[in-house]
Protein backbone atom coordinates (compact mmCIF):
# COMPACT_ATOMS: atom_id res chain seq x y z
CA UNK A 1 0.00 0.00 0.00
CA UNK A 2 1.38 3.38 -0.82
CA UNK A 3 0.33 6.63 -1.62
CA UNK A 4 1.90 9.28 -4.17
CA UNK A 5 2.66 12.84 -3.05
CA UNK A 6 4.40 15.82 -5.27
CA UNK A 7 3.07 14.89 -8.39
CA UNK A 8 3.72 11.45 -7.88
CA UNK A 9 7.00 11.55 -8.03
CA UNK A 10 7.18 10.29 -3.97
CA UNK A 11 4.98 7.81 -2.37
CA UNK A 12 4.80 7.22 1.11
CA UNK A 13 5.36 2.95 1.90
CA UNK A 14 3.83 0.89 4.68
CA UNK A 15 7.06 -1.20 4.65
CA UNK A 16 8.83 -1.42 7.65
CA UNK A 17 12.68 -0.76 7.58
CA UNK A 18 13.35 -4.36 7.74
CA UNK A 19 11.07 -5.04 5.04
CA UNK A 20 13.17 -3.22 3.26
CA UNK A 21 16.30 -4.24 3.96
CA UNK A 22 14.75 -7.22 3.21
CA UNK A 23 14.16 -6.36 -0.41
CA UNK A 24 17.19 -5.03 -0.99
CA UNK A 25 18.96 -8.19 0.16
CA UNK A 26 17.16 -10.29 -2.00
CA UNK A 27 17.10 -7.67 -5.51
CA UNK A 28 20.59 -5.71 -4.92
CA UNK A 29 22.81 -8.85 -5.18
CA UNK A 30 21.21 -9.20 -8.84
CA UNK A 31 22.07 -5.76 -9.99
CA UNK A 32 25.67 -6.25 -8.65
CA UNK A 33 25.57 -9.76 -10.78
CA UNK A 34 24.48 -7.78 -14.08
CA UNK A 35 26.92 -4.95 -13.77
CA UNK A 36 28.78 -7.69 -13.76
CA UNK A 37 27.09 -9.36 -16.76
CA UNK A 38 27.60 -5.71 -18.46
CA UNK A 39 31.35 -5.72 -18.13
CA UNK A 40 31.92 -9.32 -19.61
CA UNK A 41 28.98 -8.68 -22.76
CA UNK A 42 31.43 -5.90 -23.83
CA UNK A 43 35.04 -7.76 -23.18
CA UNK A 44 34.14 -11.91 -23.44
CA UNK A 45 35.72 -13.31 -26.22
CA UNK A 46 34.08 -16.69 -25.91
CA UNK A 47 32.80 -18.70 -28.77
CA UNK A 48 29.41 -19.15 -30.14
CA UNK A 49 28.62 -22.08 -27.90
CA UNK A 50 29.55 -20.60 -25.26
CA UNK A 51 27.42 -17.05 -26.47
CA UNK A 52 24.32 -19.32 -26.86
CA UNK A 53 24.68 -21.30 -23.46
CA UNK A 54 24.32 -17.94 -21.54
CA UNK A 55 21.91 -16.12 -23.55
CA UNK A 56 19.48 -19.36 -22.67
CA UNK A 57 20.42 -18.67 -19.26
CA UNK A 58 19.90 -14.96 -19.25
CA UNK A 59 16.48 -15.71 -20.70
CA UNK A 60 15.69 -18.00 -17.90
CA UNK A 61 16.35 -15.61 -15.66
CA UNK A 62 14.24 -12.98 -17.12
CA UNK A 63 11.39 -15.26 -17.35
CA UNK A 64 11.74 -15.78 -13.69
CA UNK A 65 12.23 -12.02 -12.85
CA UNK A 66 9.38 -11.34 -14.78
CA UNK A 67 6.80 -13.59 -13.71
CA UNK A 68 5.98 -10.38 -10.92
CA UNK A 69 7.52 -7.60 -12.20
CA UNK A 70 6.48 -3.46 -11.11
CA UNK A 71 6.39 -1.83 -14.57
CA UNK A 72 5.69 1.90 -13.80
CA UNK A 73 8.67 4.06 -12.86
CA UNK A 74 10.18 3.04 -8.67
CA UNK A 75 9.98 6.83 -8.03
CA UNK A 76 11.05 7.73 -4.39
CA UNK A 77 9.77 6.15 -1.87
CA UNK A 78 9.74 6.58 2.20
CA UNK A 79 8.16 5.06 5.03
CA UNK A 80 6.88 6.25 8.29
CA UNK A 81 10.77 6.34 10.21
CA UNK A 82 11.54 8.72 7.42
CA UNK A 83 13.70 6.16 5.28
CA UNK A 84 13.88 6.81 1.77
CA UNK A 85 15.14 4.87 -1.40
CA UNK A 86 15.28 5.58 -5.17
CA UNK A 87 16.14 2.10 -6.50
CA UNK A 88 15.27 3.04 -9.82
CA UNK A 89 17.80 6.19 -10.16
CA UNK A 90 20.16 6.17 -12.59
CA UNK A 91 22.68 7.15 -10.35
CA UNK A 92 22.64 5.64 -6.83
CA UNK A 93 19.74 2.93 -7.64
CA UNK A 94 20.85 0.01 -5.86
CA UNK A 95 18.74 -2.05 -7.74
CA UNK A 96 19.24 -0.42 -11.01
CA UNK A 97 22.05 -1.91 -13.04
CA UNK A 98 22.92 0.91 -15.01
CA UNK A 99 23.86 3.02 -11.67
CA UNK A 100 27.42 2.55 -10.85
CA UNK A 101 26.22 3.22 -7.91
CA UNK A 102 26.97 5.83 -6.40
CA UNK A 103 26.74 7.07 -2.28
CA UNK A 104 26.47 11.40 -2.18
CA UNK A 105 27.85 11.85 1.61
CA UNK A 106 26.44 14.87 2.85
CA UNK A 107 28.79 17.07 5.48
CA UNK A 108 28.18 19.67 8.32
CA UNK A 109 29.29 22.32 6.37
CA UNK A 110 26.78 21.53 3.43
CA UNK A 111 29.19 20.30 1.49
CA UNK A 112 29.18 17.19 -0.37
CA UNK A 113 31.00 14.32 -1.59
CA UNK A 114 31.58 10.70 -3.48
CA UNK A 115 34.44 8.37 -4.36
CA UNK A 116 33.08 5.62 -6.87
CA UNK A 117 34.58 3.45 -9.54
CA UNK A 118 34.05 3.71 -13.45
CA UNK A 119 34.77 0.67 -15.30
CA UNK A 120 34.31 -0.27 -18.46
CA UNK A 121 30.71 0.14 -19.38
CA UNK A 122 31.17 3.93 -19.10
CA UNK A 123 33.54 4.73 -21.76
CA UNK A 124 33.51 7.50 -23.94
CA UNK A 125 36.69 8.34 -25.69
CA UNK A 126 39.17 5.30 -25.16
CA UNK A 127 40.11 4.42 -21.87
CA UNK A 128 38.19 8.18 -20.46
CA UNK A 129 34.84 8.38 -19.05
CA UNK A 130 32.35 9.58 -21.19
CA UNK A 131 31.46 13.43 -21.15
CA UNK A 132 27.66 13.06 -20.51
CA UNK A 133 28.33 9.91 -17.49
CA UNK A 134 30.45 13.24 -15.62
CA UNK A 135 27.43 15.28 -16.58
CA UNK A 136 25.17 12.78 -14.83
CA UNK A 137 27.08 12.25 -12.01
CA UNK A 138 27.40 15.89 -11.51
CA UNK A 139 23.80 16.66 -11.76
CA UNK A 140 22.79 13.98 -9.12
CA UNK A 141 25.28 15.03 -6.07
CA UNK A 142 24.60 18.88 -7.44
CA UNK A 143 20.84 18.58 -6.75
CA UNK A 144 21.54 16.38 -3.54
CA UNK A 145 23.74 19.60 -2.24
CA UNK A 146 21.04 21.84 -3.50
CA UNK A 147 18.00 19.89 -1.51
CA UNK A 148 20.37 19.74 2.04
CA UNK A 149 17.62 16.78 2.46
CA UNK A 150 15.13 19.62 3.54
CA UNK A 151 13.57 20.68 0.53
CA UNK A 152 12.73 19.34 -3.20
CA UNK A 153 15.03 21.04 -5.92
CA UNK A 154 15.30 20.56 -9.52
CA UNK A 155 17.75 21.41 -11.89
CA UNK A 156 17.32 24.75 -13.45
CA UNK A 157 20.80 24.61 -15.52
CA UNK A 158 24.09 23.16 -15.53
CA UNK A 159 27.18 24.56 -16.65
CA UNK A 160 29.68 22.08 -17.55
CA UNK A 161 33.66 23.25 -18.62
CA UNK A 162 35.41 20.12 -19.27
CA UNK A 163 39.56 21.00 -17.75
CA UNK A 164 40.91 17.43 -18.83
CA UNK A 165 39.99 14.07 -19.71
CA UNK A 166 38.55 11.50 -17.04
CA UNK A 167 40.30 7.97 -17.18
CA UNK A 168 37.98 5.49 -16.41
CA UNK A 169 38.57 3.60 -12.48
CA UNK A 170 38.17 5.40 -8.86
CA UNK A 171 36.77 8.86 -9.75
CA UNK A 172 35.73 11.42 -6.67
CA UNK A 173 33.02 14.42 -6.45
CA UNK A 174 32.75 17.63 -4.31
CA UNK A 175 29.93 20.12 -4.28
CA UNK A 176 29.05 22.92 -2.14
CA UNK A 177 26.27 25.40 -2.18
CA UNK A 178 27.13 29.08 -3.11
CA UNK A 179 24.07 30.84 -2.34
CA UNK A 180 20.65 30.14 -1.39
CA UNK A 181 17.97 32.29 -1.31
CA UNK A 182 14.98 29.40 -0.26
CA UNK A 183 13.67 28.82 -3.98
CA UNK A 184 16.57 29.20 -5.90
CA UNK A 185 20.14 27.25 -4.57
CA UNK A 186 23.32 28.08 -6.93
CA UNK A 187 25.73 25.08 -6.45
CA UNK A 188 29.20 24.44 -7.74
CA UNK A 189 31.32 20.95 -8.20
CA UNK A 190 33.70 18.87 -9.80
CA UNK A 191 34.75 15.38 -10.50
CA UNK A 192 38.22 14.25 -10.70
CA UNK A 193 40.72 11.32 -10.89
CA UNK A 194 43.87 10.73 -9.41
CA UNK A 195 45.12 13.84 -11.62
CA UNK A 196 43.12 16.27 -9.86
CA UNK A 197 39.52 17.69 -10.96
CA UNK A 198 38.53 17.15 -14.88
CA UNK A 199 34.72 18.63 -15.29
CA UNK A 200 33.78 22.09 -13.77
CA UNK A 201 30.14 22.22 -13.15
CA UNK A 202 27.79 25.25 -12.09
CA UNK A 203 24.12 25.15 -11.60
CA UNK A 204 21.00 26.71 -10.39
CA UNK A 205 18.70 24.55 -9.05
CA UNK A 206 15.31 26.00 -8.21
CA UNK A 207 12.13 24.91 -5.73
CA UNK A 208 9.02 23.92 -7.63
CA UNK A 209 6.32 25.87 -6.70
CA UNK A 210 3.99 23.13 -6.80
CA UNK A 211 6.03 21.84 -4.07
CA UNK A 212 5.73 24.64 -1.63
CA UNK A 213 2.58 25.02 0.69
CA UNK A 214 0.47 28.07 0.10
CA UNK A 215 1.50 28.90 3.98
CA UNK A 216 5.21 28.23 2.60
CA UNK A 217 5.86 24.57 4.34
CA UNK A 218 6.92 22.03 2.02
Amino acid sequence: MSTSTYGGFFEASDLTDAEVDEIEARFVPVADDLRRLGTLAIGSEVGDDEVSRAREHLAAAADLLGRKCRETPSGVQHNATGRSWQWGNAVIGRRNPVAPPMTVERHADGSTSAALFLGNGYEGPPTMVHGGVSALLLDHLMGVTASSMKKLTMTGTLQLRYTRPLPLGDVWLAGRIVSDTGRKVTVTAEIGGADGAAVEAEGLFIVPSWSVAPDGDR
